[in-house]
């Protein structure tokens, strides 16, 4: 396996790459390099050379035919994704795409088919699968230590509301994306999904209940599972402020999740605030487990540099 690899990038849209970018330029030791990028919308570009010191590229293909890059982030608005990962499958890269996978089942299949076909390295971005608070509850319900897990709530939100011009995003702009619940709810189905594996039924209730210029603001889905558990999954993108993130009630005990999103990581905490704590029935007690609980939870790359080279030149899972 190579020390180090060579990343470029198709898109600048999700801010997550820049913060990707950033990380591996502050810690050269990690051996992972952001040399190219490529964006549709010039001025985007140009702000990502500035910041990020990647080389532009104005053709994508120019940059994919660049043999020194083994690996692209693909971080492009929603419907570019199924063209730009069959791009990258026909140039042999390890590919990462950010969330969601795509627009429509069709584009989906498309990506699946090219990924199946080149059998390049293939993995989606999703964070809440390298939080530390994350790994520790899949950890404690895959132990036995709670006995049968009965229930699984999530709660995930952002408060675009608040945030300005969000209005003239990209990520309400139907040309290159769908609506703000399916575009960030995805982490928190995800979640539950990485937890508990696929469902047997999904129902849901979503809203526009804000600014009809940001559709489906609000909104709960329900999953079912044989012979239990159930999850729920909740999500508000017009929270300003939160503390729990999630719950998990099971046959000897209750696993407490806070701090795990924007909404209850970006507002004033108790100094000796708990993230992650767990009630068993045997010691009638609840556990603190201390682990970093990060201000914005963006800066995954943090914990995905020992996974990211080996995944991008092997054909190990990530």
């Amino acid at each position: 396996m190579t020390d180090r690899i060579n990343v470029g990038i198709l898109g600048f849209a999700h801010g997550h790459v820049n913060a990707y970018c950033a990380q591996w330029r502050e810690h050269p030791e990690w051996g992972i390099d952001a040399i190219a990028g490529w964006d549709h919308d010039a001025a985007r570009l140009a702000k990502a050379v500035e910041d990020q010191g990647v080389q532009a590229y104005a053709d994508v293909n120019a940059l994919l035919q660049n043999d020194t890059i083994q690996a692209v982030v693909v971080s492009a608005e929603t419907s570019l994704h199924a063209d730009l990962v069959e791009k990258a499958c026909e140039a042999g890269k390890a590919i990462i795409l950010q969330k969601p996978i795509a627009l429509t089942m069709q584009e989906a299949d498309r990506i699946v088919t090219a990924v199946e076909k080149s059998g390049v390295p293939f993995t989606m971005a999703w964070q809440m699968r390298v939080d530390p608070q994350n790994n520790e509850i899949k950890s404690l319900m895959e132990s036995g230590t709670l006995g049968k897990i009965f229930e699984v709530r999530r709660r995930h939100g952002l408060p675009t509301h608040i945030w300005p011009n969000f209005t003239e995003l990209w990520h309400v702009n139907p040309d290159y994306n769908r609506d703000i619940w399916a575009d960030d709810a995805s982490h928190a189905i995800d979640f539950i999904y990485w937890l508990l594996g696929a469902p047997e039924t999904v129902t849901a209730e979503v809203d526009t209940l804000f600014d009809p210029r940001v559709p489906m603001d609000n909104g709960i889905a329900i999953f079912r599972y044989l012979g239990g558990p159930i999850a729920v999954v909740s999500c508000s993108f017009t929270c300003a402020a939160a503390e729990n993130t999630t719950e998990v009630v099971a046959e000897k005990g209750t696993i407490v999740q806070n701090y795990g999103d924007v909404p209850s990581c970006n507002v004033p905490r108790p100094a000796d605030a708990c993230g992650l704590k767990w009630y068993t029935t045997d010691k009638s007690a609840w556990t603190c487990r201390r682990l970093p609980v990060h201000r914005i939870m963006v800066h995954a790359s943090v914990v995905w540099q020992n996974p990211w080279l080996h995944f991008c030149t092997s054909s190990a899972l990530p």
